[in-house]
């Protein structure tokens, strides 16, 4: 009778333990691909805004109502979605990720502000809060790189020597913009 008990004890701990270990592994893959999911839908709304914001610098030589530029550039962030993704990214995300996402967007908004101001993309004041940005946008995509794939990346993987793009800007070797 003891033999008994003590081989049922056995056997609904191990069932017990088995279970729980196969949760913890489906939660473990379930916040990965949250995590993935959310990694892409952040980096693909600031790249929608970056694209619009860049066309609203294409466009500040027209003629424009004083107040255009800076209700535009307001409308390019709320329109890409990146303030809600942005949440979610502080939910599911790793420390480093959450960081580099959320210093990528401090660094958008920079342009965005530059943006406002009416400057020209060709300007100084453009550059010098593009290429901050852009080297923000590489830190973030590092960041999840080393967390999802566990692999490196550098510049010079592209034979860059920095991920600003300042070397490969045809504005900046043209008008050294000062750094900042």
């Amino acid at each position: 009778m003891v033999a008994t008990l003590g081989g049922a004890v056995i056997a609904i701990s191990g069932t017990v333990l088995a279970d729980r270990l196969r949760n913890r592994h489906e939660d473990d893959r379930g916040l990965g691909a949250r995590r993935r999911e959310v990694y892409t839908a952040f980096i693909a709304a600031a790249g929608t805004a970056h694209a619009q914001l860049v066309q609203l610098a294409q466009d500040s030589a027209d003629p424009a109502p004083a107040g255009r530029a800076e209700t535009a550039s307001r409308a390019v962030l709320v329109d890409s979605g990146i303030y809600d993704v942005r949440e979610r990214l502080y939910i599911d995300a790793s420390e480093p990720v959450a960081g580099a996402g959320q210093r990528m967007f401090e660094q958008l908004r920079a342009l965005r502000r530059v943006v406002a101001t009416g400057a020209p993309q060709s300007s100084a004041a453009f550059h010098d809060a593009y290429h901050p940005y852009i080297e923000a946008v590489w830190a973030y995509r590092v960041a999840v790189r080393a967390e999802l794939e566990g692999r490196a990346l550098t510049p010079a993987v592209f034979g860059w020597a920095a991920w600003d793009g300042r070397e490969r800007c045809s504005v900046c070797r043209v008008q050294p913009v000062a750094a900042g």
